[in-house]
């Protein structure tokens, strides 16, 4: 099963490719940030990036690209068709130990390296209030979409599903889609839940709590709390209560973190300025978005990181004193 999953990742990833194929950036050229779904935080995040290194750092563009999600984003990054990319971190984690998705690909990630993390990621399911699904063992037998493959989302929910000793058959219906069209889909009746590792608030989740009578799900359990004991990268979160209609009170799940990463071939000067522009410029960039605001320098620099810190990172923290 393990190695049918990687082989699939992998066929997933060669086909996003074809999309890129970008020489590597210096300083005058435009940077590519690669992101996650047009609906996700993820692009917020690139945007976000994007806008703080035009208004701090001349002669360089930054564009932020929609991807399939994490798996494509590290697979671009090594290739060098990306010049960073957003990943969770468990996916980093993965890579740089050669686990879960990776364990059977000949890839290798010993190239990757870490910047700086970012937001909580809670992972969040969402279901029709007519679907009956209250808890998480509610899924088995109902119609769920359980994310693109290469898409952040779905690693988490295989490894939900490993947890629970489930297949794809213990579902009514087990759709793959993006997490653009997940919303649409719920809506429509096509699927009764949907779910999603994203931070928060989400247009997605918004969208499908206003729109399809639906709200957020408790995920608790001891097989839950055994995937947060085993797995460094995962820990108990919530989501804050009347972010979303049907949901006044606090929603307890687990999550990861979005991290930012780049191949130890980057530039270390242009690594450098990536860094100095959001790490001088926070209070700003806590703004961008809802899912930002409690962020802080000293958690941004240690949680969630597997890789190496690269070089250009590194120096800007040891230059500001902060390792």
């Amino acid at each position: 099963m393990r190695r049918l999953t990687a082989v699939v990742v992998f066929l997933v990833l060669g086909f996003v490719l074809v999309s890129f194929g970008k020489p590597q950036a210096t300083l005058a050229q435009e940077i590519l940030i690669g992101t996650g779904s047009p609906a996700g935080v993820y692009h917020q995040v690139g945007r976000a990036i994007c806008r703080l290194v035009g208004r701090s750092v001349t002669d360089m563009s930054c564009a932020a690209r929609p991807t399939a999600g994490s798996l494509s984003n590290l697979e671009n990054v090594r290739v060098g068709a990306l010049d960073f990319g957003l990943v969770q971190s468990d996916l980093q984690f993965h890579a740089v130990q050669k686990t879960g998705p990776f364990e059977f690909t000949d890839a290798t990630y010993e190239s990757l390296r870490a910047l700086f993390s970012v937001h909580s990621e809670p992972f969040t399911v969402v279901a029709r209030q007519d679907s009956g699904v209250t808890k998480l063992d509610d899924l088995r037998g109902r119609s769920v979409n359980l994310g693109n493959p290469g898409s952040g989302q779905r690693a988490t929910m295989d490894v939900v599903m490993d947890a629970k000793g489930w297949s794809k058959d213990d579902f009514l219906l087990a759709e793959e889609l993006p997490a653009e069209q997940q919303f649409f889909a719920l809506c429509h009746g096509r699927i009764q839940v949907m779910v999603y590792t994203v931070g928060h608030p989400n247009e997605s989740v918004t969208k499908a709590t206003e729109l399809c009578d639906s709200r957020l799900v408790e995920i608790s359990g001891p097989e839950v709390e055994a995937l947060i004991a085993a797995h460094p990268y995962f820990a108990a979160t919530q989501i804050p209560g009347g972010l979303y209609r049907n949901n006044p009170d606090a929603v307890g799940t687990f999550g990861v973190k979005a991290t930012v990463v780049a191949s130890e071939d980057l530039d270390d000067d242009l690594a450098y300025e990536i860094t100095k522009s959001i790490f001088e410029n926070l209070d700003q960039f806590r703004k961008m978005h809802p899912a930002f605001a409690d962020l802080s320098a000293n958690k941004m620099m240690r949680e969630g990181l597997s890789a190496p810190l690269h070089p250009g990172a590194e120096r800007y923290f040891l230059e500001k004193g902060m390792m």
